[in-house]
């Protein structure tokens, strides 16, 4: 019978489960028996367990061929039992039962109880007179009709454990399961110390990140306050825009952050006038001082070089500013390779031409060279701009002629509508193989700049004199600018072939000679008057 009822019987323990009590292959016995009985009962045995403890009151004899009866056990009475010090000496009464199957778990021959009273309840033990019965079953309660059951205490699985082995396996599983719940405490505490520094280290990173992304995109640039101390020089290159004036002055200690200046200079609707240059700034300024220094042409240490100066005037320009002597440019430009100056091939060592009329910021500390160098790298950076090679292989002209046709135009161009206009008579007398015969020409060959050229001057000998000399002079007779680079390029369209300004403001072209001695008769009465008027 199973705890679930009545019904087939699960088959004997193997002898090496760990729940059976005497393992061993030698016929189902333990040697450490000193008997050929076993315990368990469960296979035939010749003998019986000698018992220290028994007192030879109880019997139960061995059960015969367990395996060949799978229907009936077979109890002959009792066998050999244990002394119990409570045993009353009595039997219980058994009552008949239905034959029914073996026990899983038969009566086993056990030890003598020093507890024992004299009163054994065999339960399991079988009705006198009917074999293969079944022990007697507990009444039910008849108050409540519940049926208890076997006593799961007195069962053989219960019954037949030793204490002591008990107790060790409880101390043992004890302890097991002390163990076990330390290392998992141990393991829970890592695994959450390993979260909180992997929540630790993700949250940091965000918040790096987030203030960089402030920092940047949100934040106000750092910046000074006030107007600065102190005083520096700071060089704006060409080209540079206002992050890159910004960051050079942020370099050089004027401002705490180029942001701070860029946006000062987008506040400022002036900014834009900012050019490259040197500018004498002071330290730890705002990035609103800053600007609005620079905008001041005070601070500007501008040298100005206008369109059509030649280099001699030039040269002294750069003396007066850097204050020193007379002619020491004009000694470095000559000493000074063109290599070093930055010129061209076909410019033949001079500067002249290529020093490019604009705004340069020259401190008392530059040098000449390096302000000569400044020049003529703006010029190229123009020439580069027009493609001035390209377009004069366009026109049949090489660079240095367009150069030299432009200084013509702008030594003679007066009015913005007179640019192309001169650069067309220039072509249109060089196709007819006419000398140019242009004054600017002789004051250039002679040092000086005079509107007066006398028959005796027409006569001065010098190769830029184009009275005496056909074709173009040598080489440009001064520093074009854009204006007069782009005429030289795309002269206007028409068929002059003389022109001249009568005063200022009324230059007249005209193809015809006879038109021209009359423009140019008004003009000498127009100059005698002013010399009348000491003029």
């Amino acid at each position: 019978m199973t705890e679930y009822g009545r019904g087939q019987s699960l088959p004997p323990w193997h002898p090496d489960d760990p729940l059976f009590g005497d393992k061993g292959w030698d016929g189902g016995r333990d040697t450490s028996y000193p008997g050929d009985g076993d315990p368990y009962a469960e296979n035939t045995y010749g003998g019986q367990y000698a018992d220290p403890y028994g007192t030879g009151q109880h019997q139960v004899p061995h059960q015969q061929g367990y395996y060949g009866q799978q229907g009936q056990q077979q109890y002959q009475g009792h066998g050999q039992g244990y002394d119990d010090p409570y045993n009353t000496g009595q039997q219980p009464v058994y009552y008949p039962q239905q034959q029914g199957y073996p026990q899983q778990h038969p009566q086993a021959q056990g030890y003598d109880d020093p507890y024992n009273t004299g009163q054994q309840q065999a339960y399991y033990a079988p009705h006198p007179g009917e074999q293969g019965g079944r022990g007697p079953h507990p009444e039910a309660d008849p108050e409540t009709g519940w049926d208890p059951g076997p006593d799961q205490g007195e069962h053989a699985f219960f019954a037949d454990r030793d204490e002591d082995e008990d107790d060790d396996y409880d101390d043992g599983d004890s302890k097991r399961s002390r163990r076990n719940r330390g290392e998992t405490k141990r393991r829970s505490g890592c695994a959450c110390l390993v979260v909180s520094v992997i929540l630790a280290g993700g949250l940091g990173t965000a918040g790096y990140y987030g203030y960089s992304f402030y920092q940047r995109y949100l934040a106000p640039a750092p910046d000074y306050s006030g107007k600065g101390s102190g005083q520096t020089q700071v060089k704006i290159p060409d080209g540079a825009s206002i992050a890159d004036m910004g960051a050079q002055l942020q370099k050089s200690g004027v401002v705490k952050s180029a942001g701070a200046f860029v946006d000062a200079a987008q506040k400022e609707k002036k900014s834009s006038g900012i050019q490259p240059g040197t500018y004498s700034m002071r330290k730890r300024m705002s990035g609103a001082a800053a600007v609005k220094l620079m905008l001041d042409p005070a601070s500007q240490n501008g040298l100005i070089i206008s369109e059509g100066l030649r280099a001699k005037a030039i040269y002294k320009m750069i003396d007066d500013k850097l204050r020193k002597p007379e002619g020491t440019t004009e000694k470095a430009a000559k000493n000074a390779r063109a290599a070093e100056l930055g010129l061209p091939r076909f410019a033949k060592g001079n500067p002249e031409g290529f020093l490019f009329p604009s705004r340069y910021s020259v401190g008392e500390k530059s040098d000449p060279v390096n302000v000569l160098r400044d020049m003529v790298g703006r010029a190229k950076a123009e020439h580069t701009k027009v493609d001035l090679a390209g377009e004069a292989k366009k026109i049949g002209e090489t660079p240095e002629e367009v150069l030299t046709i432009a200084s013509l135009i702008q030594a003679e161009a007066q009015q913005d509508d007179e640019f192309g206009k001169v650069s067309r008579v220039i072509y249109n007398r060089l196709q007819k193989d006419m000398r140019l015969g242009f004054d600017s020409t002789i004051n250039y060959a002679k040092g000086r700049s005079s509107l007066d050229t006398s028959v005796e001057d027409t006569r001065f000998k010098s190769p830029y004199n184009t009275y005496l000399n056909p074709g173009l002079p040598p080489g440009p007779i001064d520093n074009p600018g854009h204006q007069a680079i782009e005429a030289a390029l795309k002269p206007t369209k028409g068929n002059w072939l003389y022109f001249v300004t009568v005063r200022p403001g009324d230059t007249r072209f005209t193809a015809s000679k006879a038109e021209h001695d009359r423009n140019v008769a008004e003009f000498n009465r127009e100059q005698r008057k002013q010399k009348g008027n000491g003029g």
